[in-house]
């Protein structure tokens, strides 16, 4: 397998970008940039991220509490930061709970370590959520190996609510699922 292509190939989906935050033993705090996340499950709550393994952050999650800082707009050099770019101002961060936060997000979950799963040369961190922030700041977005912003909407969406929400039909509650058609 060609490691390049296959890059390729994931970077054909977007993503938002994210920050997982969290402290060393000593109180230090530590993070790093990742859009590999996802939501797990509503109940319980719970959240993913997967870095890889020589990430210095990866090296403190296990036990650990942790933030899933998802970035905004305004945060590309955060993410640069850290991904290892050298900045030339430091990231903000706030310091009051169980785990260091960045500011300015577009949204951030507080997690406690729910487990973590052998993910090759990448670790798959799942935590429970325990907190959330939600703000109206436009998400930064990755796609083809560069940041990207949110574009217009899709016309012709078949609900005005969320697609995967309980009203729409989608697998809550359905009772049977509908076979792809072969043409």
């Amino acid at each position: 397998m060609d490691t390049r292509e296959l890059r390729h190939a994931f970077g054909t989906f977007a993503t938002g970008v994210t920050v997982v935050t969290t402290r060393s033993d000593d109180g230090v705090p530590h993070g790093a940039t990742v859009n590999a996340f996802t939501a797990v499950s509503l109940d319980p709550p719970l959240a993913q991220v997967t870095l890889t393994r020589t990430s210095r952050a990866a090296r403190y999650l296990e036990g650990a509490p942790f933030a899933i800082n998802i970035l905004s707009l305004e945060q590309m050099d955060v993410a640069l930061h850290f991904a290892g770019k050298a900045m030339p101002n430091e990231p903000e961060w706030t310091l009051d709970g169980f785990v260091p936060v960045l500011t300015q997000n577009a949204a951030t979950l507080e997690c406690r370590p729910w487990n973590i799963y052998d993910g090759g040369d990448h670790i798959i961190v799942v935590g429970e959520v325990i907190s959330m922030e939600i703000t109206k700041r436009p998400p930064l977005l990755f796609f083809g190996g560069k940041f990207r912003e949110i574009g217009k909407l899709v016309e012709g969406a078949p609900w005005d609510h969320s697609g995967d929400g309980p009203e729409s039909g989608w697998f809550a509650g359905s009772s049977s699922f509908k076979p792809f058609i072969s043409l």
